[in-house]
């Protein structure tokens, strides 16, 4: 299966959801132009709060169409958007890639993958008991994310549905993905 992208999504206010778009485009440094979580420094509110001085590393929100079907299986039905991403992508193992991978995203954009996205209770406003789901626990014991990948916008470019997800590695030894 080719990695491309399924859809992209966007929303200029704070919500959880971002409504589907025809294109979105990426501003190097920046993230979704005419996205709230768009910014050189931390947007999400929780972070602001923290600390507003602090590098934004969650610019574009990346999340693998097939959770959808995971979710599905498990009574949750999620489209996307709903869970707040910019982009959805398939045939792409997202959550296994290392930091530091370059997505090509289209013909120009690529964006440069900085960690797991950590879902807050919010997800369990939108469905009840979402957040079990896409938070967990593996046989040993350790926290397993499963809501998609952060990343930032290292060249612009237009993204559209059905454009090809070209995946790049970052040299060895890799870094296994954490969250951000």
């Amino acid at each position: 299966m080719d990695a491309t992208v399924v859809a992209v999504s966007r929303n200029e206010e704070y919500s959880f959801t971002k409504p589907n778009q025809e294109s979105v485009t990426l501003l190097a440094g920046l993230g979704v132009e005419g996205d709230v979580h768009a910014g050189v420094t931390v947007k999400h509110r929780s972070r602001v709060a923290a600390d507003p001085t602090r590098p934004n590393l969650r610019q574009v929100h990346l999340i693998h169409s097939e959770l959808f079907d995971e979710l599905a299986s498990a009574g949750y039905m999620v489209a996307p958007g709903e869970l707040g991403e910019n982009i959805t992508t398939q045939g792409v193992d997202l959550l296994g890639l290392p930091t530091g991978t370059l997505l090509r995203l289209g013909e120009e954009a690529v964006v440069e993958v900085t960690g797991l996205r950590n879902p807050c209770l919010q997800i369990d406003g939108f469905q009840r008991g979402l957040l079990r789901q896409v938070v967990g626990r593996d046989e040993a014991g350790d926290v397993v994310r499963k809501a998609g990948v952060m990343s930032v916008v290292r060249t612009g470019g237009v993204v559209r549905p059905g454009d090809t997800v070209t995946i790049t590695l970052p040299a060895e030894p890799h870094r296994p993905l954490e969250k951000v």
